[in-house]
């Protein structure tokens, strides 16, 4: 028997895939499969984009990595766009959503400090998910992905989220609090939105209580909600802004931007990472948004997003089992009253790529650059699947 040389950290569905061209991929036996997942919010431009994998190949022809101790071109042209395009004042170059987050917690921290606070605390909520470090899991409310990596990292505490009445309580009995991280729209506990008002209230409880907003945008970031950044859709800016996921379209880079106080706290030798921002990754990025900004991909998520709200809005309003259809640009989540996870392996065997988090909510996160004929493929078939599935687990 041959030993499996790979750790068992996933529960890897049946196929493996080969080639890839927009929202499209072939597997090892040369079938065709609809992407409306992405690589879990990674490939917003598809799969293959010619003008990434041309900057790939040109930058790899010239210089892969040389190390943050030497200048790097494309590393500050990389920070220039995303300045210009975000409003915030820097930014710090990784290789991952959960190192990004990584960074925004030390920033808390050494602001918490510099404060003379010994202590210093981190608000965050339920159902959130930062990364899996240790740091990041600490933070994360899902208990699945705590469970077994006691003693977790202190200095956190949770609310409720889109809970401004828990918040606020705490502002009046804990002054060790320095910072609150939040994802402004929950992508792996379910394509949870808050209330309208919720962050800008956030933004002025923190300006009250001088703590840091730290806005999780690793999954909403890089045009996914109808904006460069969800954050936009409001008027506020946070202090301290997490990305990565589709900031290269696939090649792997994560990035903390920071404002005001915020973008000063961090000084040589607080932080580092020997593969961040190299050139090859900052190319892949540079290409990524001059593709989404030439194409406003932008206003296209938020157009077809609620095109395809709709459409399931009209087709599934009526079934019973069926508790709740929200979304925000190309960020799509249909809630179920019951646990629908088998629904993945229903639609690979339709040649569609789902997903299903939080047991009962079916995420669709399909790239930014599918058509009108392919988002309306994706609608047919997960109406179909669903129809299917709860006709079969609840019969009339």
């Amino acid at each position: 028997m041959s030993k499996d040389t790979l750790m068992s950290t996933y529960g890897r569905l049946p196929v493996t895939f080969v080639r890839g061209e927009g929202a499209w991929l072939w597997d090892t036996e040369g079938q065709k499969y609809l992407d409306a997942f992405s690589g879990v919010a990674v490939c917003n431009l598809g799969h293959a984009h010619p003008v990434v994998s041309q900057a790939i190949c040109d930058q790899a022809q010239q210089l892969v990595h040389t190390s943050n101790w030497y200048g790097i071109a494309n590393q500050k042209k990389l920070a220039d766009e995303l300045i210009r395009l975000s409003g915030m004042d820097n930014a710090f170059f990784c290789n991952s959503g959960a190192e990004a987050n990584e960074t925004a917690i030390k920033i808390a921290r050494l602001y918490g400090h510099k404060k003379k606070i010994n202590d210093p605390v981190i608000i965050v909520t339920e159902n959130s998910f930062h990364g899996r470090t240790l740091a990041t899991l600490s933070a994360t409310g899902n208990r699945k992905v705590q469970a077994g990596f006691e003693p977790l990292v202190k200095g956190f505490i949770r609310v409720p989220f889109n809970d401004l009445d828990a918040l606020n309580t705490l502002a009046e009995n804990n002054k060790n609090i320095i910072a609150i991280l939040v994802e402004p729209v929950q992508g792996e506990g379910g394509i949870n939105i808050p209330d309208e008002d919720y962050l800008s209230a956030v933004r002025k409880l923190c300006d009250q209580n001088e703590w840091l907003m730290m806005l999780d945008e690793v999954q909403t970031g890089m045009c996914r909600t109808g904006k460069w950044f969800a954050f936009q859709h409001d008027d506020y800016k946070p202090d301290v802004m997490p990305l990565a996921k589709a900031l290269a379209n696939g090649v792997p880079i994560g990035a903390c931007l920071a404002r005001g106080v915020a973008a000063d706290i961090l000084q040589p030798g607080n932080h580092g990472s020997t593969y961040g921002g190299n050139p090859l990754a900052t190319s892949a990025a540079i290409a990524t948004i001059q593709v989404m900004e030439e194409n406003k991909l932008a206003d296209k998520a938020l157009a077809l997003g609620q095109k395809m709200l709709g459409a399931f809005h009209t087709a599934l309003d009526n079934e019973p089992h069926v508790k709740e259809i929200r979304g925000k640009g190309l960020m799509l989540a249909i809630e179920l009253d019951c646990p629908c996870f088998e629904l993945v392996a229903k639609a690979l065997e339709q040649k569609l790529l789902i997903n299903v988090t939080a047991e009962r909510v079916i995420r669709l996160l399909p790239p930014l650059t599918i058509s009108d004929s392919e988002a309306d493929m994706i609608i047919d078939q997960v109406v179909s699947l669903i129809k299917n599935y709860l006709s079969d687990i609840a019969p009339a």
